[in-house]
């Protein structure tokens, strides 16, 4: 089964016809219901490749058979607006053929095909050039819902493109069983890159030696000597929320210097020079590592920013919002360059929802746009009390010190910046929210 799939184009109008049918007046009615992008909605009506789980899902909403429209002959061209720059001209007139219908809802990743993804430059054309080269590691961190998640999708997007085989592994989507201990673990990545690459699972036969040499030799000869080789080409594997393993020491230290292993491996060895891994995580590493077996002090290292006022500005006229460096700084003031942030204030006022004044004078209350991203955060803080103090200290203090744990933990969230020993609120947002809520 290929990756995308669009509809077949005789059958578009009689698919369009189906979200009134079911309840949709608008296709942002459909994204929100699903939690998806509008984009990947709009993708979808009009005849474009999207993936194949969210076209199975569309159709289940719209009451469609799946098997009944698709159209399997899927080509590359879902890679192409990341692979050819949009001169000024195309995207003008993309902006121009704008409707609100396609205005896109953040959440998630943003597709790549979305014309209000905005390139972290000249970090990305880097990334890019990275992953070409033999035995690559590439590390993106980056707090939570700052984008590092759609850089990966790009990233491997472009390993597709140079023809590479591809997996990208969420270890967040692991089951709480996966990490019971390293030998479950292990067998579990070594599944789970078999079978995203529609490889049969012979796991069991090379797993008599874990007893001998252990989980990790075990994994490392799985790789070695039968997935290499069988798809006789490089291998890009993206792991995505690598800080869900720190959680778990008896995992951790054996893991991630298997990774380092396996890198340093592919300086030395052919076979080991096809593999490259990107890893992504969203906070500094807290957890205590050998220097020589961690692969967090090697490779390539990206620290995705925030948006500076200039992106935003770009981002705005792509809304097709009349705005100048004025509303650019009102905006930063409240939510600084969070990309999410931005993007879901452009989005509403893109909308015509809400006014950039009303915006900022009911920054805070229940009725706000932002009301549900500020409640999802103070849940997490409510979940742990000791990072919830800590976050006070910083509210009310600016500057608090705290412990490494709960600071890099606070970091990872979003909730705070870190510049050289000083903890600070990420933005003004944050602050007026937890001064009445902490």
């Amino acid at each position: 089964m290929p990756r995308s799939v669009r509809v077949r184009s005789e059958l578009i109008s009689e698919v369009k016809s189906a979200l009134p049918r079911n309840g949709y007046i608008r296709q942002t009615d459909l994204a929100e219901y699903l939690q998806i992008s509008q984009s990947t909605i709009s993708s979808f009506l009009n005849g474009r490749p999207v993936d194949y789980l969210n076209f199975r899902e569309i159709c289940q909403a719209l009451s469609l058979k799946w098997q009944d429209i698709a159209d399997l002959t899927v080509e590359s061209e879902i890679l192409l607006p990341i692979l050819r720059p949009t001169s000024d001209s195309n995207r003008e007139s993309q902006e121009m053929s704008l409707s609100p219908s396609d205005n896109e809802h953040p959440s998630g990743q943003v597709p790549l095909d979305s014309l209000f993804y905005i390139k972290r430059s000249p970090i990305e054309e880097r990334c890019y050039e990275q992953i070409h080269r033999p035995g690559a590691l590439i590390r993106i961190k980056a707090p939570r819902q700052m984008g590092k998640t759609s850089l990966l999708a790009r990233i491997i997007s472009k390993a597709q493109f140079q023809g590479d085989s591809t997996v990208t592994l969420d270890l967040q989507l692991a089951v709480q069983q996966t990490f019971i201990n390293l030998d479950k673990f292990l067998r579990w990545f070594c599944v789970s890159v078999g079978l995203a690459l529609n490889i049969p699972n012979r796991v069991d036969e090379y797993w008599d030696l874990a007893a001998i040499v252990g989980s990790s030799m075990a994994c490392k000869a799985y790789f070695e000597e039968y997935l290499l080789p069988t798809i006789a080409r490089p291998l890009t594997v993206g792991l995505d929320e690598v800080d869900k393993i720190f959680e778990y020491p008896e995992i951790y230290r054996d893991f991630f210097g298997l990774l380092r292993a396996l890198h340093e491996e592919g300086k030395r060895r052919e076979i080991w020079k096809k593999l490259r891994l990107v890893i992504v995580h969203s906070t500094e590493v807290y957890v205590p590592l050998d220097i020589n077996q961690s692969p967090f002090n090697v490779g390539f290292s990206v620290d995705l920013p925030e948006f500076n006022s200039k992106q935003i500005l770009d981002l705005a006229q792509r809304h097709q919002l009349d705005w100048s460096e004025t509303e650019v700084e009102k905006l930063m003031t409240l939510v600084g360059g969070h990309p999410f942030l931005v993007r879901l204030t452009l989005y509403h006022l893109a909308n015509m929802d809400v006014t950039l004044t009303q915006i900022i004078q009911n920054a805070t209350s229940s009725s706000s746009i932002y009301a549900d991203h500020l409640r999802r955060q103070s849940l997490i803080l409510k979940q742990q009390p000791e990072l919830a103090s800590a976050m006070k200290d910083v509210v009310h203090n600016n500057s608090a010190n705290l412990s490494t744990v709960n600071k890099f933990k606070l970091h990872s969230i979003g909730l705070v910046k870190l510049q050289e020993d000083r903890t600070m609120i990420s933005c003004n947002l944050y602050r007026q929210y937890l001064q009445i809520y902490l």
